[in-house]
């Protein structure tokens, strides 16, 4: 069965993670998502909670993220909750906030190998 509402859009974007508890637990406890186990090595999160469909697979991580790889930034209403939340939930800050025409944004790291955006208005 086809769905061509969905032609030619992203629908899914995977991850790769050096610890598949530590990111269900990072990413629910920061963010609210659920995810779906698919053996030791794959998790995934519904776009419902995510806002895209997420998969995370369990492999190497690279030591740094390369400059030419996407950075995925999500929303909040409110940057300091967030960065608090992911401060408490054992991840850093790695680039402060700064802004933007349009708004503020912050990077983090998650602890389990990834790097995204926050940004608000």
């Amino acid at each position: 069965m086809s769905n061509p509402t969905q032609h030619n859009k992203i629908t899914y974007v995977e991850f790769t993670t050096n610890s598949i508890e530590r990111t269900k637990q990072f990413y629910s406890t920061v963010f609210g998502w659920s995810f779906k186990d698919w053996g030791p090595d794959y998790i995934d999160c519904n776009a419902a909670d995510s806002g895209v469909a997420i998969g995370f697979a369990k492999g190497a991580i690279a030591a740094e993220q390369p400059k030419s790889a996407p950075l995925v930034v999500l929303y909040s209403a409110d940057l300091a909750a967030t960065q608090a939340a992911i401060a408490d939930a054992g991840g850093s800050i790695v680039v402060p906030t700064f802004e933007f025409p349009g708004g503020r944004r912050f990077h983090f790291a998650d602890g389990a190998g990834n790097l995204m955006g926050v940004w608000s208005e």
